[in-house]
């Protein structure tokens, strides 16, 4: 079944009649005819496909760069979608020019994906330094060029911000004063201001959050259904009372941005960059991230470890469920037809301690052979709270319930530490895969165990040494 889903594309507001879960990229190529935006991976590995997403919220509009392969039409409804057309109508401008002078395109495949990325960034991004900014183009590969021609256009493009906008003004008009987005994108802003997002769910019995995995494992269920979620608007993370209350739709680069969290938990970015480039974070879900139930989650980990509680939905009515119950067995989950996650709850805990870590075949853009995350608060100098878990060691993410109850009441010094490590490896239960054989994962569980206690109490040349 055909749904009516209506958004803004570039300058124009447009209606398609198509099925609700087919990929962004297959309207904007395909129904719209607008071949910029390239078909390549259909992975959400290559950025060939990325666009910006223009979301109104409280009477503003924040842009995020996604890849269109991924994203199901449902959730550009009410949205104001920029391609590359619309950032180039005609003519060579600011963001274009230095790419072209620095020779930064060669057969020009992956081009559009580099420059809506970057516009992406400069709409968003807090500093004009370079390292941001390159970081923000981890997901766009160039097969052709090389990368250094791209950074030092990246570069002079941030030189030339730098002396003229000054990082509090109003970022969109300023990049259109400036000429890097044209002056039509600002009456199309205004237009999607005045959409509202299709609510339409009658028949709807495939839910899709994120669909960053969905649309990689199960394309076919998805891209030509009739039916799937109509996305509603994404929520946010909250401090409310004496928790922190995280929406099942937040994603993973809300994490990574949010002051609430990390003026509970420390700065989360280098955790987060861990989890995948900028267009995969934009849509990678808390609550999808659950529901998918992959053993290596990486927020599945983290919040096992802050001992996070769900709140599930459905025609039941409302229930509580912590996030350690909520894994039965491989792929098998205590959700009860027609439930969802609405939202996650955490306790706020002063003095908390966290760390993230993450081994892969790549350190970034991959997926962990192991990974684990540490929730520890002291009292009077020994552990009286101690969170653990542990992701890639067994059939389901792991809280190593003996490795915390071993922690509790002792000092954090070297001797600590290797208890825990070897704990740890002990309660652990790999197998044999792809990603290392099952005592290289409990070798790793081990030393990413004692990174925790590096990273958190500075243990560093204490832990050198294996103690008998």
């Amino acid at each position: 079944m055909s749904r009516l889903i209506s958004f803004v594309l570039n300058a124009s507001t447009v209606t398609f009649d198509v099925p609700a879960g087919r990929p962004l990229l297959d309207v904007i190529r395909g129904d719209a005819d607008l071949k910029g935006t390239k078909h390549a991976c259909r992975e959400g590995d290559c950025g060939s496909c990325v666009v910006l997403v223009g979301e109104p919220t409280g009477g503003a509009v924040r842009y995020r760069a996604v890849t269109s392969c991924l994203m199901p039409v449902a959730a550009a409804s009410g949205c104001h979608i920029i391609t590359i057309e619309g950032l180039d109508p005609g003519r060579i401008g600011p963001l274009q020019r230095p790419f072209v002078d620095e020779g930064a395109s060669q057969c020009g495949f992956c081009t559009p994906g580099f420059l809506v990325s970057l516009a992406g960034h400069l709409l968003n991004c807090t500093t004009w330094d370079v390292g941001p900014a390159f970081n923000s183009l981890a997901g766009n590969i160039c097969r052709c060029t090389g990368y250094a021609s791209i950074q030092r256009a990246t570069a002079r493009i941030l030189g030339t911000l730098r002396h003229r906008v000054d990082l509090d003004e109003p970022r969109f008009a300023a990049l259109v004063r400036e000429g890097f987005l044209p002056s039509v994108l600002r009456g199309a802003r205004a237009l999607a201001l005045g959409l509202e997002p299709s609510t339409d769910t009658h028949g709807v019995d495939r839910p899709v959050a994120g669909g960053t995995d969905l649309y990689v494992q199960r394309p076919d269920d998805f891209s030509f259904a009739d039916v799937a979620l109509v996305p509603t608007r994404r929520g946010g993370i909250r401090i409310e009372g004496g928790e922190i209350v995280f929406a099942g739709s937040a994603t993973a680069e809300d994490m990574k941005r949010s002051r609430e969290l990390a003026a509970e938990l420390g700065d989360m970015t280098g955790a987060m960059d861990l989890m995948g480039s900028l267009p995969i974070r934009e849509r990678a879900t808390i609550a999808g991230n659950f529901v998918n139930a992959s053993p290596i989650g990486d927020m599945t980990a983290m919040f096992m470890a802050l001992d996070a509680e769900l709140e599930l939905v459905g025609d039941g009515g409302r229930r509580a469920l912590p996030l350690r119950s909520f894994y039965l067995g491989y792929k098998n989950l205590d959700l009860r037809p027609g439930e969802l996650i609405d939202s996650i709850r955490i306790k706020r805990r002063p003095g908390l301690l966290f760390n993230f870590e993450k081994v892969s075949k790549r350190t970034h853009l991959d997926i962990a052979s192991v990974n684990t995350a540490a929730a520890l608060r002291l009292e009077n100098g020994v552990i009286v709270e101690a969170g653990l878990s542990a992701g890639g060691v067994a059939p389901v993410p792991l809280a190593l319930v003996g490795t915390e109850a071993l922690l509790i009441g002792r000092s954090p010094d070297a001797e600590t530490a290797w208890a825990a490590a070897h704990s740890a490896a002990a309660e652990a239960k790999p197998i044999d895969d792809v990603r290392g054989s099952a005592v290289y994962k409990r070798l790793l569980l081990r030393q990413l165990v004692l990174a925790h206690f590096q990273v958190i109490f500075g243990l560093a040349d204490e832990l050198v040494e294996v103690p008998a």
